[in-house]
């Protein structure tokens, strides 16, 4: 990055064209039972999706076959440290945990509340 500038940037449209073929690839070598995309630039990346996030996140997208879940980037968390905002993460996370078959406790399901 050049001095002065922050690292925390939307890829390039370059950069994005550069990288997904390789994302892509690593994806059909590992043949995952599900994905959670960090962010609207990885939904993008993905599904070519410039929904806004608000919009994505919740439920289930697929990709390629695969079951795809859309939740709100970290940086975004780090910037707005609302307890509403760190729930529907979390919300997103339990829904990913029931899809993957891990079990969730109570007090996992009433975090945040």
């Amino acid at each position: 990055m050049p001095a002065g500038a922050s690292g925390n940037r939307r890829p390039s449209t370059v950069e994005m064209r550069t990288c997904l073929p390789y994302l892509r690839a690593q994806i059909e070598i590992i043949q995952p039972a599900l994905l959670v995309a960090l962010g609207a630039v990885a939904m993008e990346g993905l599904l070519g999706s410039v929904e806004p996030m608000a919009r994505l996140r919740g439920r289930w997208h697929d990709f390629q076959g695969i079951p795809l879940m859309a939740t709100y980037h970290p940086a975004y968390l780090l910037r707005n440290q609302s307890l509403s905002e760190k729930r529907k993460v979390w919300e997103d996370m339990l829904l990913v945990m029931e899809r993957a078959g891990m079990p969730i406790t109570d007090k996992q399901r009433g975090y945040f509340l």
